[in-house]
């Protein structure tokens, strides 16, 4: 293949599932174009820092006026949150920040995770990663550590960082920055290069340190430093353990896997345990020409279609090519055996991706567990609902992908303070995460909605045309067909969520979607609904996006504020657009130049601040800005109006859709935080207890360099963080960066 595979774009829901065409009063415009200016901010960088960590350039949008002489002693400061000066749009390969802010890099790839492993090389000779930092650094949570070495959740000094590694950079077969000569382009794969592109996947958790002079570095020989990579052994937990669904050669009782992939969004649970999405996990495997028949077309060829692997797709890397070992040849799930069950090959392998997994991050000697009850489908992060005694936990998740589904799990115990912080937190976390109800999201055009369950004991499940499910079991490892079968909504690739702390609303990120058409010319293809409203044309450059190319963020309440209610009401916070947009059309939020952004995709609630923090994946806006963070203090739901959007179809008749917007974002309520090196992604963040620091991912900087260029670094799209002074040679690294206030403050004041 020459060209870069976009592993983000899986399109495989061909349900007929209403989009709300049917509540649509008439037709939608064609019309909705981009009319924003193009510019970009020429910046200065700066080197600093000393030790381990560097500071990045600290740019303020613009020159301040000379102070007057102070009178007398100035007053102590008052905090404001959002008070700082609104970053600018940048196109510089540099991390810009708010004036009195400061940042530096604390963990990168490669970076070693042990005493006796040494200093990243950079430059493709590395070997060791099961004890290295991983690659596309993505969600992140943090525990605190007391004094004593144990958990201590008022610890701000001292603590641990478990950290998802997604995916690699990839323009062919080959993850060429981690390969000396850039790799092998064609198949088969060298099992070397294969073993180290399957090491910096998974996940890992390290042990971070603030010094007296208040400098953060992480600590390379801790006891508490672990890798979790695609070969680990995970425990299989709740419906689905022990189901023939999940029978492989490697475990014929269907009660292990190996390991955990692409990893994306995080969860931090009510009792202290690491949560970890695996998103993009079935362009990994291939599945032969003839695959369909050899399974005899049965109910498991509708399973593989719906989650993106027909017969004949190949694998992303073509690891099942680097021998016959059994590593390499799970990652090739044609039959190919002659049991009945599957227990002599790996034709239900990737049955056992596309979990929630919980890891015990004090505690590096339990396995991690899949936790099946909560289904199986593209997992961004996972967002709880606020726990009160008594009452029934809640957790929300989002399947990003094309026109998938938003879903929501309640536990069948009620909860009870004593869990909080327990002796034994995975058997917690089975007690909360392996019984209950899975449910999946309608929005009506009125801004309400409903929340459908999955399961036998619904109607539309149990009696589906569309795949016959034998048990729960095959109700969340097919989730997605379920969902399906109960009329969810389709969206606009659903991403992270995450809660409000202060209402406990839910808030939802829809990064975009190619997919949404006035005139639809094919099943994949959707007509806009209340809850994903906008067609329009947004010009990059020269080239016409079309669809929902920007996202919007929706949020959520369920009725009464009861976690376990089936019925909620929604609207969308703000709509993703270029300042200069039509806003009757597309800037819908009336976004100014400072709060602009295209594509979000992360998104946290700072438990310190109530700040809302928003991060982008955008590939509709570079040319005129890197990915960026917005800090935001949202309303609630129901704050602003119905806005009725008219748009006309190429035989001239009218159709409009109703859509709910929230109230306006201001000045005072969102504005650019942080703009990101050249080639991007803004993921996952965490903070301290006090909020004093916080700690955000940067991914995959210079993606879009050319394996052919590999030799000529003046040829790398970006050449951060070494052009910041941090680690040895130029490729550009993802990684971690700690951000602090100058003041001593809190973040995002």
């Amino acid at each position: 293949m020459s060209d870069r595979i976009d592993f983000n774009d899986e399109d495989s829901n061909r349900s007929a599932n209403p989009t709300f065409d049917s509540v649509l009063t008439s037709r939608l415009n064609r019309r909705g174009l981009l009319l924003g200016g193009v510019g970009s901010a020429v910046l200065t960088a700066c080197g600093g820092g000393s030790g381990g960590g560097v500071a990045f350039p600290i740019i303020p949008p613009a020159p301040a006026p000379a102070p007057a002489p102070a009178p007398g002693p100035a007053p102590g400061p008052t905090e404001k949150l959002l008070g700082f000066g609104a970053v600018p749009k940048s196109l510089a390969d540099s991390v810009l920040i708010p004036a009195g802010y400061s940042a530096s890099v604390l963990y990168a790839l490669g970076d070693p995770l042990t005493g006796a492993t040494p200093a990243y090389a950079n430059d493709g000779t590395d070997t060791g990663f099961e004890n290295r930092g991983g690659d596309h650094h993505d969600g992140m949570e943090w525990f605190g550590l007391g004094a004593d070495g144990k958990r201590s959740d008022s610890s701000i000094d001292r603590g641990l960082l478990a950290v998802n590694h997604e995916a690699t950079t990839d323009e062919t077969l080959s993850s060429f920055f981690l390969h000396a000569n850039g790799g092998t382009t064609t198949l088969p794969r060298p099992a070397a290069e294969v073993d180290k592109e399957t090491a910096v996947h998974g996940i890992a958790v390290l042990e971070v340190r603030k010094d007296g002079a208040g400098k953060w570095s992480y600590v390379k020989d801790s006891a508490f430093n672990r890798r979790v990579t695609p070969l680990t052994e995970i425990d299989i937990a709740g419906p689905a353990k022990g189901d023939a669904l999940m029978k492989t050669k490697y475990s014929p009782t269907g009660v292990k896997t190996r390991g955990t992939l692409n990893n994306c969004g995080t969860g931090k649970t009510p009792w202290g345990t690491f949560l970890t999405g695996e998103e993009n996990w079935f362009g990994y495997f291939t599945r032969a020409a003839g695959d369909d028949a050899a399974r005899s077309n049965d109910k498991s060829v509708t399973s593989l279609k719906r989650y993106g692997r027909a017969a004949g797709a190949t694998s992303r890397h073509g690891w099942e090519t680097g021998g016959a070992d059994d590593k390499y040849q799970r990652w090739n799930i044609s039959k190919t055996g002659a049991s009945v069950d599957g227990t002599d090959d790996y034709r239900n392998e990737m049955n056992g991706m596309g979990f929630v997994v919980e890891f015990d991050p004090y505690n590096k000697s339990k396995l991690g567990v899949k936790r099946t009850a909560l289904g199986r489908y593209a997992h961004e992060s996972i967002a709880f609902s606020k726990p009160v005694a008594g009452q029934k936990v809640a957790c929300y998740m989002g399947d990003d992908a094309r026109n998938e589904y938003f879903y929501k799990f309640v536990s069948d115990a009620v909860w009870s303070e004593a869990d909080a912080n327990p002796s034994d937190p995975l058997a917690t976390g089975a007690k909360y995460l392996d019984q209950g109800t899975l449910y999946v999201a309608r929005f009506d055009a009125d801004g309400a909605g409903t929340w459908q369950e999955l399961s036998l004991s619904n109607p539309a499940v149990a009696g589906f045309a569309g795949y016959s499910f034998a048990n729960q079991a095959d109700v969340v490892v097919n989730a997605r067909l379920a969902a399906d079968a109960a009329g969810a909504t389709k969206m606009d690739r659903p991403e992270w969520c995450a809660t409000n702390p202060a209402n406990g609303e839910v808030y939802l990120t829809l990064t975009n979607n190619s997919n949404r058409r006035i005139e639809p010319a094919s099943s994949s293809q959707l007509v806009p609904d209340p809850a994903n409203p906008r067609v329009y044309t947004d010009f990059k450059g020269t080239t016409a996006q079309s669809g929902n190319p920007n996202g919007h963020i929706l949020r959520m309440a369920d009725a009464g504020g009861n976690p376990a209610s089936t019925s909620f009401r929604w609207d969308v916070y703000a709509f993703g657009a270029e300042s200069g947009a039509n806003a009757d059309t597309v800037n819908l939020s009336k976004l100014t130049a400072d709060q602009d952004f295209s594509s979000p995709d992360g998104l946290v609630f700072s438990r310190s601040t109530g700040i809302c923090w928003i991060q982008t994946d955008d590939g509709a806006y570079t040319d005129v800005t890197n990915c960026m963070m917005l800090a935001a203090l949202p309303g609630q739901v129901g704050d602003g109006a119905k806005k009725t959007l008219t748009y006309q179809r190429a035989d001239s008749t009218q159709y409009t859709v109703d859509t709910m917007i929230g109230k306006q974002p201001t000045a005072d309520t969102l504005k650019r935080f942080l703009v990101g090196p050249s080639g991007c992604e803004l993921t996952g963040l965490c903070e301290t207890p006090d909020g004093k620091a916080i700690f955000v991912n940067i991914q995959h900087p210079g993606e879009s360099t050319k394996q052919a260029d590999l030799a000529d670094p003046s040829k790398y799209t970006s050449q951060w963080p070494s052009n910041a002074g941090y680690g040895a040679g130029k490729r550009p690294r993802s990684a971690t960066i700690v951000i602090t206030k100058d003041d001593g403050g809190r973040v995002g004041s």
